[in-house]
């Protein structure tokens, strides 16, 4: 027998993984730019990551987990449950307009 699982409709959009990393930030008072640094990676890419202009990568979520200990496929499905929200609400929008 298929086992079924409930899920939540909300019409309220997610939020860009990078709130929780600026706020993560925030609680160990940590700048972007220190962040940057510990994992190696550009300053640009953290900043538009927190900015939500880019997007958390495998690579990305590894290098987060090893600095935060927060695991990175929690990274990533937040990640993934954001760019399908986008995914689904710019569906809606063309469907509207045709």
């Amino acid at each position: 027998m298929a086992e079924t699982f409930p899920f939540i409709e909300s019409d309220a959009p997610v939020s860009h993984p990078g709130g929780l990393l600026a706020e993560e930030l925030e609680v160990r008072d940590m700048s972007q730019r220190e962040l940057a640094r510990r994992i190696g990676r550009p300053f640009q890419v953290v900043n538009e990551i927190v900015r939500g202009r880019k997007a958390i990568t495998a690579e990305t979520a590894l290098q987060l987990e090893g600095e935060f200990g927060t695991p990175a496929y929690l990274w990533l499905r937040l990640q993934a449950d954001y760019d399908l929200d986008v995914a689904r609400r710019k569906r809606e929008v063309s469907q509207v307009a045709t």
